[in-house]
This record gives C-alpha cells, sequence and structure tokens, in this order.
C-alpha cells in the first residue's frame, strides 16, 4: 500500500502541487516565527550577558530630578563602596533624555529611545562601557560624545559642533569623540550621548548623586559577598543584586517582548493553515473521485477498507512530509529575511548565528504532515466506503439527500451556536465580550463552512440570468458547472471567505473607530498645535514662557499634571491658563461658569462632581504633592471630555505646591490658524529644539488611529495570505474539473463552442466561485465588525457604526481579480484539448 501511495503521489505532480504550496506557507511561517524569535531572544540574551560580565553587583536607585524624596547614591557612598575588601572599582552612572539634531535640525532616533549619560573613565582614562573608534570621551563641560551609528547620521566627525536637546533649552557641545556601543536604546533605534559626569548630573539628577552603580569585583572576590556588603551602604530604595541576576531579569523581560511579536507571526501562519485545511480536503475528495475505479478495483482484488484508507492517508503524509521539508527552508530564508528588515528599518539586531532548536525542527514538521493528514482523512474515509461494485458504475459519488440533510442540519446547528455567543458578547461588553465574541466567531466560521454548499445553490442562482444576459452561453454553463458539485465549490470558496470574514470585520471595526477618534478630536480641539517633549518626559518652564511670547500665538495653556487628595482620595487634576484654555479646547459647561477659574476658582468633570456630589459653590478641602492643605470653590462644573482631566485648577493655585510643574503638553491658537509661517514662528521660539514635538490638527487624529491603522494593515497581511492561498486553491479545482470533463468539453467544442468561448466559461465559473466566497465573507465580516464595536461603543464617545462600502467594492474587485487570475492556466488547458481525444476520454 505504500508503493501504491507513492506511486499515486508521483502520478499527479501538477495537482498535488497547489497542496505542498498551501502546507508550506503555513509550514514556512511556523517555522520561520520560531527560528526568529529564538534566534533574536538567543542574540539579545547574550548581549545582555556580555554587558554584565565585568560587574559584580548592579545597584540601580529610582531617583529622579523632580523628586526630592527618593534617595540616590552620593559621591560618599560611592567611595566607601570603591573601599570595600575585593571591590576593583565602582561606576556612577546618571542618564536621561537627549536628543541630537541632524543636519535638518530634525530629531536623529524616536524620542523614547535617545539617551544621554555620562562618561566615567577610570585610572586608565577609559570607560570600560564604551569602545571609542575616534577621538575620545568628554572630561569638560563643553564636549560630548556620540554613538558611531547617530554619528554617522547626523554626518558628524570629532570636532564638529552638536546641538543637544535635553529637559531644558538646546545647547550647543563640542564632539570629543565617537564610540560604540551594546546599549539597548541604539539597538532599538535610538541614541547615546555622553556628557562629562558633573554636567550630566546637573542635567539628569543633582550635582554630586548618581542613579546607578555598576561594581566590579577583584580576581577571586565572590559576587555574593559583594553583594551583601555593598546593600547596607544604600538608600532605602535603592536595588542591588548580582550581575547574573540582573542578566537573567533582562532576558526575561526580552524574551517577554517577544512573545507578543511571536504571536503575531504565528497568527498568520495559523490562517494559512486553516485557510489551507479546506484546499487539502478538496484537493484529496477530487483525486479519490477520480480514481473510484482504481480504488473499487483494488477492493475487487482483495484490499480491505482499512488498507484503501490508509493508501490515502500514506498518500497525504508523504505530500505533508515533501510539504514540510520545503516550508522549512522557505521559514529559514523568512527569518533571515524578517532579521535583515529589521535593520532596515532602523532596529540593530546583534550578531549571532541562526538559532534552530529541535522544538522548532519537531513543530514544523508536526505541523505540515498532521494537517496534510488530518485535511485528509474525510476523503480516505469516502474512499474506503466504495463498494467493488463502483468499478462498473459512479454513482456512489452522487451525495444521498441522507448526507446532505446531516451535513446541513450539523452546520445550522453550529452556525447558530456560534451567532449565538457572538450576539452574546455583543450584549456583554468589554474584554469578557470580545473572548465570546472570538470563540463565537470561530465557531460560527465552521459552522458556515459546512453550510456553504446549500448556500452556493441559491445564492449563484441570482447571478446566473446576468451571466447569460451577458456572456451567452459561456455565461449560462459557467454558471451550471460552478454549482454541479456544491461541496467542491463550497470548499474552493471557503479560503477567501475566511480571509475577508477578518478583513472585512477589521474594516468595519477600524473605519467606524477612525471616524469615531476623528470626530472626538475635531470636536474637542480648538488649538492648531499640541507641544510636547519627543521623549514623553515634561516639558520645561521656560517652553511654555516661550509660546505664550511667540509670534502669532493668541492662546497657550498648557497641561500640568497635578495629583490632588481630597477626602482621603486621590483625584488627577490640571494646570491650566484660566481664559486661554476655552480656546484651545472645547469645554462644555453643565453649570455655573469656567469663568471663575481667573479668581482661583475649580471646574470639575460632571461624572467627578456627581460622585462627590459637588455642586458650583461648594468648597472642597484638597491636600497637594507637598502635603500643604488648601480649600478651593468650585466654579463650573463641564461635560467630561477625552482631553481634559477631572478637574481643572489655575496654574497660579498650584504653582506654590508643584515646583517645576509636570507639563506634559501645551496647546497652543495662532491667529489664522495652522500655517507652515506659523509653525515656523514655534520652532523658532522654541530655539530650534529637536527634541520637542510640534503637532498639528491631523498629526493630533494620526497619533490617536495610528493603532487603529495599524492593525488594519495586519490584517490586510492576511488577506493577502488568505488571496494567495485561495487563488491555489481555485487553480486547483478548476484544474481538476477540466480533466474530469474532459469528454464534455470534447462535446461542445464539437457542436460549435470555439476555444475563446471555452475559455470564458471557464474563467466565469472561476469568477463566480471567488464572488460568491467574497460575499459569504464580507457578510460575516459585516456582522462581526458590528459585534465587536458593540463592545468597546460606550467607551467611545459618538461611536457610530461605519460601513466602508468603498474598501467592500475593492475587496470584491480583488475576488474578481483571483477568479481571473486562478483561471488563466485551467482556462488554457481546456482551449487547448483535442475535441477527438476528449471525445473519447471516459
Amino acid at each position: 500500500m505504500f508503493r501504491t501511495a507513492l506511486r499515486n503521489v508521483l502520478a499527479h505532480k501538477a495537482r498535488l502541487l497547489m497542496t505542498i504550496l498551501a502546507v508550506m506557507l503555513g509550514v514556512a511561517f511556523v517555522s520561520g516565527t520560531l527560528v526568529f524569535t529564538d534566534t533574536l531572544g538567543n542574540a539579545f540574551r547574550n548581549q545582555s550577558a556580555k554587558s554584565y560580565d565585568d560587574i559584580a553587583v548592579a545597584v540601580t536607585t529610582y531617583a529622579d530630578q523632580r523628586d526630592k524624596e527618593t534617595e540616590a547614591v552620593d559621591e560618599a557612598t560611592l567611595k566607601k563602596i570603591r573601599a570595600l575588601d575585593g571591590v576593583a572599582s565602582a561606576t556612577g552612572r546618571v542618564d536621561g533624555f537627549a536628543g541630537v539634531a541632524d543636519p535638518d535640525g530634525k530629531l536623529i532616533g524616536n524620542g523614547w529611545s535617545n539617551t544621554g549619560s555620562n562618561f566615567a573613565p577610570g585610572e586608565d582614562g577609559r570607560d570600560p562601557a564604551y569602545d571609542f573608534t575616534s577621538g575620545k570621551g568628554p572630561v569638560e563641560p563643553g564636549g560630548v560624545a556620540l554613538d558611531k551609528d547617530t554619528a554617522r547620521k547626523g554626518e558628524y566627525e570629532v570636532g564638529d559642533t552638536v546641538r543637544v536637546a535635553t529637559n531644558g533649552p538646546v545647547k550647543e557641545y563640542t564632539l570629543t569623540g565617537i564610540f560604540t556601543t551594546e546599549d539597548g536604546a541604539v539597538n532599538a533605534g535610538g541614541s547615546l550621548v555622553l556628557f562629562d559626569t558633573p554636567v550630566a548630573q546637573k542635567l539628569f539628577l543633582r550635582p554630586g548623586e548618581f542613579k546607578d552603580v555598576s561594581v566590579a569585583a577583584a580576581p577571586g572576590a565572590s559576587d555574593e559577598k559583594l553583594l551583601a556588603a555593598v546593600k547596607p551602604l544604600l538608600p532605602k530604595d535603592a536595588e542591588a543584586e548580582t550581575g547574573k541576576v540582573r542578566a537573567d531579569k533582562q532576558a526575561e523581560d526580552i524574551e517577554s517582548e517577544l512573545s507578543d511579536l511571536n504571536k503575531l507571526l504565528l497568527a498568520f501562519a495559523g490562517v494559512a493553515l486553516f485557510v489551507g485545511v479546506f484546499l487539502i480536503a478538496n484537493t484529496f475528495t477530487m483525486l479519490v473521485a477520480q480514481r473510484t475505479k482504481e480504488l473499487a478495483l483494488m477492493r475487487a482484488v482483495g484490499a480491505s477498507r482499512r488498507q484503501v484508507k490508509r493508501s490515502v492517508l500514506l498518500e497525504a503524509a508523504v505530500v505533508g512530509l515533501i510539504a514540510s521539508v520545503v516550508g522549512f527552508a522557505v521559514g529559514l530564508g523568512l527569518a533571515t529575511g524578517l532579521r535583515s528588515a529589521m535593520s532596515l528599518l532602523g532596529g540593530k539586531i546583534p550578531a549571532g548565528p541562526l538559532v534552530i532548536s529541535p522544538v522548532t525542527v519537531i513543530a514544523a514538521f508536526a505541523v505540515g504532515v498532521l494537517i496534510t493528514v488530518l485535511a485528509a482523512w474525510l476523503p480516505a474515509r469516502r474512499a474506503a466506503k466504495i463498494p467493488p461494485v463502483a468499478a462498473m458504475n459512479s454513482a456512489h459519488a452522487v451525495a444521498t439527500v441522507k448526507s446532505l440533510v446531516v451535513r446541513n442540519t450539523i452546520g445550522g446547528v453550529i452556525t447558530l451556536l456560534g451567532t449565538a455567543a457572538i450576539v452574546g458578547g455583543a450584549a456583554k461588553a468589554g474584554s469578557d465580550g470580545q473572548l465570546l465574541i472570538a470563540g463565537g466567531t470561530f465557531v460560527a466560521l465552521i459552522g458556515v463552512i459546512v453550510l456553504i454548499p446549500l448556500l452556493s445553490r441559491p445564492v449563484i442562482a441570482l447571478v446566473r440570468p446576468l451571466l447569460r444576459r451577458l456572456f451567452g452561453v459561456s455565461g449560462k454553463l459557467a454558471a451550471q458547472n460552478a454549482v454541479r458539485n456544491p461541496r467542491r465549490t463550497g470548499a474552493t470558496a471557503s479560503a477567501l471567505a475566511i480571509g475577508l470574514t477578518l478583513v472585512t470585520g477589521i474594516s468595519v471595526l477600524g473605519v467606524t473607530l477612525g471616524q469615531a477618534v476623528d470626530k472626538v478630536t475635531t470636536d474637542n480641539v480648538k488649538a492648531d498645535y499640541v507641544v510636547s517633549m519627543a521623549s514623553g518626559g515634561p516639558l520645561d518652564e521656560a517652553a511654555l514662557t516661550a509660546l505664550e511670547k511667540a509670534d502669532g500665538v493668541t492662546a497657550a495653556s498648557p497641561q500640568q499634571a497635578v495629583w490632588l487628595t481630597i477626602g482621603g482620595q486621590g483625584v488627577s487634576a490640571s494646570g491650566v491658563t484660566p481664559g486661554d484654555v476655552q480656546q484651545v479646547l472645547t469645554i462644555d459647561t453643565v453649570a455655573g461658569s469656567l469663568d471663575t477659574l481667573e479668581k482661583g476658582q475649580i471646574a470639575v468633570a460632571e461624572k467627578t462632581a456627581k460622585s462627590h456630589g459637588w455642586k458650583p459653590g461648594d468648597t472642597v478641602s484638597v491636600t497637594y504633592d507637598d502635603k500643604q492643605k488648601e480649600t478651593l470653590k468650585v466654579g463650573a462644573l463641564y461635560e467630561d471630555n477625552e482631553f481634559l482631566s477631572p478637574v481643572l485648577v489655575p496654574r497660579a493655585t498650584v504653582a506654590p505646591h508643584e515646583g517645576k510643574g509636570d507639563i506634559q503638553e501645551v496647546w497652543v491658537k495662532t491667529d489664522g490658524g495652522a500655517s507652515a509661517a506659523n509653525e515656523q514662528a514655534l520652532v523658532d521660539a522654541l530655539g530650534d529644539n529637536p527634541g520637542m514635538s510640534i503637532m498639528d490638527r491631523q498629526d493630533i487624529r494620526d497619533m490617536f488611529g495610528g493603532g487603529v491603522n495599524l492593525a488594519m494593515n495586519i490584517m490586510y497581511g492576511l488577506l493577502g495570505m488568505a488571496l494567495i492561498i485561495a487563488v491555489l486553491g481555485v487553480v486547483n479545482t478548476l484544474a481538476m474539473s477540466v480533466f474530469e470533463r474532459q469528454q464534455e468539453i470534447g462535446m461542445l467544442r464539437a457542436i460549435g463552442l470555439d476555444r475563446r468561448r471555452v475559455k470564458r466559461m471557464i474563467r466565469l465559473e472561476a469568477v463566480v466561485i471567488s464572488l460568491f466566497g467574497a460575499l459569504v465573507g464580507i457578510g460575516l465580516g459585516l456582522f462581526l465588525g458590528w459585534a465587536i464595536g458593540q463592545t468597546v461603543a460606550a467607551e467611545i464617545p459618538q461611536y457610530v457604526l461605519v460601513i466602508p462600502w468603498g474598501r467592500i467594492a475593492v475587496f470584491l474587485l480583488l475576488a474578481g481579480a483571483v477568479g481571473v487570475l486562478a483561471a488563466l492556466w485551467p482556462a488554457r488547458s481546456a482551449a487547448r484539448l483535442n475535441m477527438l481525444t476528449a471525445i473519447k476520454t471516459e
């Protein structure tokens, strides 16, 4: 039976190639994903371990320049650590945001990964954390050193003047050296600026203090003993651990961060395999149908049902094995390509070999072979039931009424269960509702796939008159051929239906959320610009002053983060500029007047006021972060707003208690609205600071809609994969259909159907099948988009379901294009058939 299975595989090379390609795609994504994430994880783990090779004890404090309560490590403590037995050296570090301008004045890097630190040379004048390729480290206030990549991007050489932005005004420094580093921020596409230690302390902490300390051990000294000796010397909030423990923790963090990427890439593999199942099952179903007489004769000469079934499953296993071998090889290429792509996008990946673990190999081959065998199980079972008498009659191939009733009943029940779960999830809302919808969607998809053969007849019957009227005989025959074998049509259309269900659902949700976010932005933001630090940190007070005085600025109000304690409960508040805040943000007053802000009174969001029982005229006792208490009067209540904190307080009121103030952003209104001239005026007012971000309204919309757009792009990637597999499925179906209908096509040619019309018939059949799958998928996707939308509607103001008719039209056009492309080879084969030879074919 093994020889028979192998012979059958070799006898149908062209037909099984499509199946191999479908399985190969899934295996390639599984193996490629696992190899890529293993390689990435191993490289970063090795890098982390390397960075802590010479560190016996790592000390971390959470000291901050704005937080005077949390202690740092001072010079005296650092000297005591250096004096301990077994300590070879102890290096103090401070760090914070530091951004470098490129030749055009723009920030090099992405803001959050632009860091600055101190150059800490030992007795030999070298800092062991950095290897200088040219120049030397900064040892005077006016010098800085840059990492090699940042210097290259900025076209800087030793001796050049470099403009560096920190949380204060931008300053110019002389470049003293260029170095290489394994710093994680640089590897993430950011930059690293080294300052002289006193300068760095003044910029990022306080003079004479360090955030972190790295302790190197003398030869023979125990890391654990050093740790025990260092701990008693540290401030109460400091943490200390051995370098090995710190490296292990970083490795765990890296693994956790990579897991999300791993899940995303495996989702692509899952879609490919799920869609591929239908192609495989369809292929083997058609192969079994075409070999009816062969299988029946095998039964007649003594083969048992078990042997026939085993023969088909062995054939599937051989196909799965071949696909797995090819897919695994493609997966290695995919892993290498992903690594190169990350480097091109600015992420610096540490050097290291591809990691191919036994688990990856076993998973890839298990997936390929098991999926293929499982998909072929039903066709194999059907083949085993063929009675020997079928060698003379193929009547068994026609599905019985009983089997169709059973199939449709099961499909209907499964679909109803899935639909009920989706509706229940929509009613439940929140994350629990979304989980219920996810489960219901999977069940509903299975049910619809089972029901697709039943759906094909009425749906295709609707377009039959149109096909006949537009394309004559070719159109009529195409419609009839599409429903001749509903199971085959359904299985072929399923691949496209699955992909379009996902993509339509996310498109509906994405467009709806996008418009809701856009409307919230349009309705609530009057400002022309919002200014913030690229790092996400607080703005300096000087920036607000500069913006208020800038040319063309008519109003400027910050959102200064303030934390108040009222009645024992913490309440988030914003320090704002009275009068200006109403001009930059839409604040709908419910009671009282916002003009009272100018009198030192506060304004409270409606929900917060209701929860505390406040109304205009009430007084509340508040406690600030500095523990000082004050009684404030409620002057107004306003509607809850996405862009405002629950409480608005005049900046003058909170200024005595907030020190420098935590100004996260400043909203700016300009004379004449957003324009190139007004934006340049803001840039000039801020000292052409590359560390500051100036966004107009469109930028704000893009920022809030970024996550939605990313999700939609991922789904479009899934659609692309589904389309590839759908093309393979339609090609396979049509090729086998042409093979089965050789005699029929020969007869049609003999009675006058020319080659052009034969090609058109096959093409139209493919288009009809593809559009049928697309319609089913779009219908399910619209329902899914509505359901998911209901789970988040309560959290999003102005949520209104939007159906993206334009995109749906594009999806239908793509489905039609799939049909046309898939039919090219089968249509050409059908048109080239010799009519006399075809008529004689049995």
